[in-house]
């Protein structure tokens, strides 16, 4: 059976933003604080970093019960026994990604347009990341979706989504409003000085739109 997944705060590590702190430290706290789900993305680590890395949390996220993502490296998502991916539009394409994780894997795909999103969702994702919905400092090559950008594929499409760029405690809600499932956040949380407290504050927004 596949997992069921609250995407309300989803973290997607970047190691620029620890500010020299322990990455396994900082993750932990972002788990204590609430985040219902992890994805592991460092783009500038070789191959063995990202193994060993990929298993300690895979290792913390079973202590959590929170379901571990690997950022494009289908490799290290197969070594560390991961509960799926998400890949971008230049990455390997959701179809060969799915024949090769199988059908209980969670499959995410980047989309930045309806277009890219009906056919990420055809070709077998199960959810979609939008942005960049606010500015973001963490990809160079994100283009700007905006609000109204992602209430657009909202309303093209009904699978579950999350915004992604620039979101912190302050424009979550705004997020929200469009009727994204959640938010996928780096810096809005790894860069807090408490990160443990940052996050309650995403989750205490959360669950209020859960509730409504």
């Amino acid at each position: 059976m596949k997992l069921k997944i609250d995407y309300s705060v989803y973290l997607v590590t970047d190691t620029g933003f620890l500010q020299g702190r322990d990455f396994a430290a900082c993750i932990e706290a972002a788990l204590k604080g609430g985040v219902t789900l992890l994805q592991y993305r460092d783009k500038n680590a070789d191959s063995r970093v990202l193994l060993e890395r990929a298993l300690l949390l895979k290792k913390m996220c079973a202590v959590y019960h929170v379901p571990l993502l690997i950022n494009d490296r289908l490799d290290i998502a197969l070594a560390v026994q991961a509960d799926g991916v998400h890949v971008g539009q230049s990455d390997l394409p959701v179809t060969v990604v799915r024949r090769l994780l199988g059908e209980q894997a969670v499959i995410g795909a980047s989309a930045h347009n309806p277009e890219e999103a009906r056919q990420a969702l055809a070709d077998g994702a199960d959810y979609l990341g939008c942005g960049a919905v606010f500015g973001t400092t963490t990809k160079n090559d994100a283009g700007y979706l905006g609000l109204d950008g992602l209430q657009c594929i909202r309303q093209a499409v009904t699978a579950p989504l999350v915004g992604i760029g620039g979101v912190n405690s302050t424009n979550f809600e705004q997020v929200l409003q469009t009727g994204a499932n959640g938010a996928a956040i780096v810096s809005g949380i790894l860069a807090a000085d408490d990160i443990e407290a940052e996050v309650r504050k995403f989750k205490t927004i959360a669950d209020r739109y859960k509730n409504i």
